[in-house]
């Protein structure tokens, strides 16, 4: 149960610290949203981010993101939580064989509101020391992924 962090969680130190981000949201082309979110670890096991943004529509949104690595599933983990809705996220994932692309899944309702579930993946690419994008897709029923979202995250002066 107990134990020292492995080299899974210290991939996920390198966020620790703020950022702000540009949002591209399909809800509003060609119109940046802007928002921040500031990264800490818990024991080197865990990173909680606290963001803020703005909506599509307008006015303030709450985020909170945790990420971990379970050893015993051999898998990264996480949730999230909005201010924008009542769903808990709950993700299982897995780094590429690059270490710059983890990919988070989860299952959510559905966008169509007739009450199903999707599902979604979040995706975190690291593009240097200081940016990254994360992305929100959701799978089609032919299979196929539709990215819904896009934001580009830039460590804050």
């Amino acid at each position: 149960m107990f134990g020292e962090p492995q080299k899974e969680h210290a991939w996920l130190q390198r966020f620790i610290g703020t950022w702000d981000y540009d949002h591209d949201c399909p809800e509003n082309p060609g119109k940046k949203l802007k928002g921040r979110q500031t990264f800490t670890s818990l024991g080197g096991f865990w990173i909680v981010g606290d963001g803020t943004g703005e909506m599509p529509g307008g006015g303030p949104a709450k985020m909170l993101l945790t990420i971990g690595y379970d050893p015993a599933k051999s898998r990264y983990v996480g949730t999230w939580v909005g201010s924008m809705m009542a769903n808990l996220w709950v993700y299982e994932g897995e780094l590429d064989a690059a270490g710059t692309t983890l990919t988070l899944q989860a299952d959510g309702p559905s966008f169509s509101g007739d009450g199903t579930t999707a599902t979604y993946q979040d995706i975190i690419e690291v593009k240097s020391d200081d940016h990254y994008e994360f992305r929100g897709q959701v799978r089609q029923p032919d299979g196929s992924w539709h990215v819904f979202m896009r934001s580009d995250y830039r460590r804050a002066a």
